[in-house]
């Protein structure tokens, strides 16, 4: 291939392709085992022209783990309550993101390593992704419930979301040791239908379970000196009161 050929061809690489494949790379081996090289060589993209893009390694590796975290928040379509059932709400809310975790292996290994290894100073973390769609969407669904009566007080947004996505990082976290220790593989199509069973069953049996009321407003407490604003107090902002709507 001629020098005119490879620039040709690198022109016609998108930077959506080049992030694709870094993500598939960071994911694999990490940021320090990544290389420009390798990943200039798998997406056909020149070294060049991704320092032209992403300025140097970093700086991709950023656009990655925000695409990485982009890909994992549901649509805005599935954020709508279709429905006056609140257990049917967060049952469809559930199964939206597991289907989502799953179909996103790649970008759900990528946020492991940012955890387990991380690469981006604290100051930066916050402008990774925008988690307030779904978190809005959670506390709609909770005021409903709880309104009702058929969930139980003493549950927040934050509770709830950690508690169906760290179920959807099992694969990924504990693949190796699970089918060590039991003989169980988790990518397997009966278990991964078996843990989406699992995931659904646990959140609404947490939800609806008959546990005296402890008092508390969520489990968790969030870092005051770090809050942002609270989404539950936007929850009907836009000034219209049919939160079916």
């Amino acid at each position: 291939m001629t020098t005119n050929d490879h620039v040709e061809a690198s022109a016609n690489v998108t930077v959506e392709e080049v992030i694709a494949v870094a993500i598939t790379q960071f994911s694999t081996d990490g940021f320090d085992g990544t290389k420009l090289e390798d990943i200039s060589r798998a997406s056909g993209m020149s070294k060049r022209m991704i320092h032209y893009h992403f300025g140097d390694k970093r700086g991709l590796y950023l656009q990655s783990l925000n695409s990485a975290m982009d890909s994992l928040q549901p649509p805005s379509d599935q954020l709508v309550i279709d429905s006056a059932v609140p257990v049917e709400g967060m049952r469809k809310l559930v199964d939206c993101l597991f289907e989502i975790f799953m179909n996103n292996q790649d970008a759900v290994r990528m946020v492991v390593e940012e955890n387990t290894h991380p690469v981006l100073e604290a100051a930066e973390r916050p402008g990774v992704t925008d988690v307030s769609g779904v978190m809005l969407h959670i506390n709609r669904l909770l005021m409903l419930g709880q309104d009702s009566g058929a969930f139980r007080p003493g549950i927040s947004a934050t509770d709830l979301y950690l508690l169906m996505t760290s179920m959807t990082l099992l694969p990924v976290a504990t693949h190796n040791i699970t089918q060590s220790l039991f003989n169980v593989d988790l990518y397997a199509k009966e278990n991964v239908a078996g843990l989406h069973r699992l995931v659904v069953d646990m959140v609404l049996a947490f939800l609806t379970s008959n546990i005296p009321d402890s008092g508390h407003q969520s489990y968790l407490e969030e870092d005051i000196s770090e809050s942002k604003s609270d989404s539950s107090a936007s929850i009907y902002e836009d000034g219209s009161d049919d939160i079916f709507s």
